[in-house]
């Protein structure tokens, strides 16, 4: 799969294009099957399957205020994205002047750089262009006079709830990890790069990695047994979701903190991708340093028998 930033880098295909446009933070079962589309008609058609996305999330730029916190960065959703099959990943930088372009010209600007447009795929409420003037009617209305075909595809369901991402980041927040798990048709992970942190792990003498999740969804706050994938090997460990009230550091921004039951290498500037097995308590505060290390070894020692 090739990853394009820009419409200048599209190549004309001479079987044609056909395109799946959304943002499908989750890449969940219903963005699957948008993307599942375009790809069947490529195949149809022997043209190429090109996914366009945004980032960052355009909420961020029109309404920033409520813009959602992401349930994957970029490259996890890349990572997916590429293993259905898809050929090429447009990526386009959406800022305040992306945000004043019309649902025509969009849709026009795409076909000037690709030339022939088989079809294009979008849930059925997709919207898009300036103040989200384009919706599944507009498109139509585009692919009749530009001769692609539109598929507006309805919304997948898991027992009659509407699988979506705001729906999936309501289940992590509550710790649904079985409901999400099914919605999001893979298990749910946290992926973040290690950062730097004042080393407080370490010198309880349980290093910590600390992972850079800022715009991110997290599960609730507690201790949890998890396994961390790093360059493609699995470890067994354990994570700290919350803010360390032990240390009376009035953060209110929880962040997580995962140790390595074996070995704790040099981890910074690395990604990992943490998968949570089971909660093993809440987060709370502690009286002294050594009752905290002593419940450390606790958890980690609950963590190792869910492990095993």
């Amino acid at each position: 799969m090739r990853i394009l930033h820009d419409l200048s880098e599209l190549n004309q295909d001479a079987g044609g294009s056909c395109l799946a446009i959304g943002y499908f933070d989750g890449v969940h079962k219903g963005h699957q099957r948008v993307i599942n589309q375009t790809i069947a008609d490529s195949h149809r058609y022997g043209s190429q399957a090109v996914v366009v996305t945004f980032d960052p999330h355009p909420a961020t730029v029109i309404s920033p205020g409520k813009a959602p916190s992401l349930i994957y960065p970029f490259s996890k959703k890349l990572r997916v994205i590429r293993s259905l099959g898809v050929d090429i990943l447009l990526q386009l930088k959406f800022d305040e002047a992306f945000s004043q372009v019309t649902a025509v010209d969009f849709i026009e600007n795409l076909k000037n750089h690709l030339g022939l447009i088989r079809s294009i795929c979008v849930g059925e409420r997709f919207h898009f262009g300036y103040k989200r003037q384009g919706n599944i009617e507009r498109l139509r209305q585009i692919g009749s006079r530009l001769n692609f075909q539109v598929h507006g595809l309805a919304s997948v369901n898991l027992a009659e709830e509407t699988i979506s991402s705001t729906r999936i980041r309501e289940l992590i927040r509550s710790g649904d990890f079985d409901k999400a798990n099914q919605m999001l048709g893979r298990s749910y992970t946290v992926v973040g790069i290690v950062v730097k942190s004042e080393g407080m792990g370490k010198q309880l003498g349980f290093p910590t990695a600390n992972l850079e999740t800022e715009t991110r969804v997290l599960p609730p706050n507690g201790v949890y047994a998890v396994t961390v994938e790093l360059d493609g090997n699995s470890h067994r460990g354990v994570a700290n979701i919350g803010t360390r009230p032990t240390f009376n550091n009035n953060k209110t921004t929880p962040r997580i903190e995962v140790h390595l039951l074996k070995g704790s290498p040099n981890l910074y500037g690395q990604e990992l991708e943490v998968a949570f097995l089971g909660k093993l308590r809440d987060e709370f505060g502690f009286s002294s340093v050594d009752a905290l290390k002593a419940q450390i070894q606790k958890d980690i020692e609950q963590a190792q028998q869910l492990h095993r």
